[in-house]
């Protein structure tokens, strides 16, 4: 008789932590120009601090796969991933990533799934998402004037006025995708007003790809990238400027030409984020559907 060491069946990756690895991916593909990556980091945002950003949001992403409500599983993961010293690194991200790792944890790692569950959020949903801004810094346009009331920079002193005007986090986003008056529309939240066609188009552009993950999360972030004008940077800069970078990134040809062109913007000062969203939402999705790390 022999002594045999018993035998586990490792369990697979679930919806969490697949979240948490896209946004160690995510950040780890290079070149991605102005952002942070794992060759470059910006004067006051470094790359330990996305890893450590990563790390803290989990508990925020494990609860929106137990089902949890998407504002109280979104203003957790917000609040840990700030617990690093560089501040804000994933705010957006994790706004696309929660409601997805609910559709993925219910089965529906779907546009349709996905849809459901922003469709679904409440006003309790609203609050959180409000709340969540107290916990970093969150570059943002300013709101049209009688919006005033509702500027997310206030807050959770914007709770009452949500409550009072019964506005669930899906009319927030709606309101920010298409603000009219001359206010830019915001990337992130046509995501969850459209049902995410781009993170979806751009996670099957991942699967489709060859290579390194890493190199694959950077194509497909030029790609993002060159499709349409940079919230963050239109935010900052204008949208002169976020117009002249998207049109830049259609004439890179190579991850070479990438390279030489990710020093420039660094110097400038310009940071494509709301791309690098969709890129950590996009390597969720092409990660739910069987991409191997």
């Amino acid at each position: 008789m022999t002594d045999q060491a018993p035998t586990h069946e490792l369990p697979e990756r679930g919806p969490a932590a697949n979240a948490e690895l896209a946004l160690l991916l995510e950040v780890a593909g290079t070149p991605k120009p102005g952002n942070v990556d794992r060759h470059r980091d910006l004067a006051d945002l470094r790359f330990e601090h996305f890893l450590a950003g990563a790390v803290g949001a989990r508990l925020g992403l494990d609860r929106a796969a137990a089902g949890d409500p998407v504002g109280e599983a979104f203003e957790t993961a917000v609040a840990g991933m700030s617990q690093q010293s560089g501040g804000n690194t994933q705010f957006g991200c994790l706004l696309l990533l929660i409601p997805l790792v609910r559709a993925a944890a219910a089965g529906d790692c779907t546009r349709e799934g996905v849809r459901e569950v922003c469709e679904a959020t409440t006003v309790d949903d609203a609050a959180g998402f409000y709340r969540a801004f107290e916990h970093v810094d969150v570059a943002v346009a300013d709101p049209p004037e009688e919006m005033d009331a509702l500027d997310v920079r206030r807050g959770a002193d914007a709770v009452p006025t949500l409550r009072e005007c019964d506005l669930t986090l899906f009319d927030v986003m709606e309101a920010s995708a298409s603000p009219g008056d001359g206010h830019g529309s915001d990337a992130n939240a046509r995501e969850w007003v459209d049902g995410f066609p781009r993170t979806f188009r751009a996670a099957e552009a991942i699967r489709a790809d060859e290579g390194p993950i890493a190199d694959r999360a950077a194509r497909a972030f030029l790609e993002l990238l060159a499709e349409e004008p940079d919230t963050l940077v239109a935010t900052n800069h204008g949208r002169e400027v976020a117009r002249e970078v998207c049109d830049r990134a259609a004439s890179v040809d190579s991850l070479a030409a990438a390279e030489e062109w990710a020093a420039e913007l660094v110097d400038r000062g310009i940071n494509p984020g709301t791309t690098a969203d969709l890129t950590a939402a996009a390597l969720f999705v092409a990660l739910e559907r069987g991409v191997d790390v």
